[in-house]
């Protein structure tokens, strides 16, 4: 571990010439939803590959690169695509841009995926602000020796998404005429979705949405001290009694249909931290 935050103390001090103030909200962006990337003004990029020791995007719909400049009216930084354990990555790796992102001094992280939908009482192109997680990943990127700068051995998981935020998510949704939902998230390993059997699990588990990201990032965040909001994206809604074929490029369509309002929505709280 301590070669490990050697390593994210470099990749944050290579970073560092290119802000000009230090960021307050960090964004990951999920599966199709890089829209916001355009959104961002006097925006500078970096693709990911020339971070010293910062892991590569291979999933689909993913830039791979970290993206620098004010949103509304604060300076942000951009995750133009994230890592998933589907991909081969470990837990840690997949904390990797987390622990950089709050070296450069982020404290709030706008979290965003792509889910498929477990109420039947969603639709696709639903937004849902997730209110608490299932890790079903059987994983977890503070396995090992742990580093008290950093956090707790054993940080308290009562609140990872912040009510705070939850409740003003809640509250400008309304006034902007936005649809959104409120629900758990199921978090999996992939890269298979789920089998019908496996869909009536998940349900009977609590899970209002399943999805192969997010919640080693948020334990991270949390293990950091950051405040989280995170926000899904019901691409397709899984009915087990009626159960379909999930397709990559339907779902990625979808997401990038519902991403232009989740930025806005985003915009709007972000406006009010």
């Amino acid at each position: 571990m301590i070669e490990f935050k050697r390593k994210v103390e470099e990749a944050a001090d290579s970073i560092k010439p290119f802000l000009t103030s230090e960021p307050v909200a960090g964004l990951v962006l999920g599966t199709g939803l890089g829209g916001i990337i355009g959104e961002i003004d006097g925006a500078v990029s970096i693709p990911y590959r020339e971070i010293p020791y910062h892991p590569v995007c291979t999933a689909p719909g993913h830039q791979g690169q970290m993206v620098f400049g004010s949103w509304a009216g604060k300076p942000v930084i951009a995750m133009d695509g994230r890592f998933h354990l589907y991909e081969g990555h470990s837990p840690p790796v997949i904390s990797f841009p987390i622990r950089v992102l709050r070296a450069l001094g982020v404290k709030l992280l706008l979290v965003s995926n792509a889910a498929g939908g477990l109420n039947p009482n969603f639709q696709s192109g639903d937004l849902m602000v997730i209110t608490d997680h299932i890790n079903f990943t059987g994983q977890n990127p503070l396995v090992g020796p742990n580093v008290d700068e950093w956090g707790l051995r054993f940080p308290d998981m009562v609140e990872p998404y912040s009510r705070r935020l939850i409740e003003l998510a809640e509250k400008t949704a309304l006034k902007e005429g936005i649809c959104l939902r409120r629900g758990i998230y199921a978090g999996v390993l992939g890269p298979c979705l789920e089998t019908a059997a496996e869909t009536r699990f998940l349900r009977m588990s609590g899970a209002d949405a399943v999805g192969m990201s997010t919640v080693m990032e948020v334990i991270t965040a949390v293990h950091a001290g950051m405040e989280v909001i995170a926000i899904s994206v019901i691409t397709n809604v899984n009915l087990p009694d009626s159960y379909k074929p999930g397709v990559i490029e339907e779902i990625i369509k979808t997401a990038n249909i519902s991403g232009n309002i989740l930025g806005r929505l985003f915009q709007k709280i972000l406006s009010q931290c």
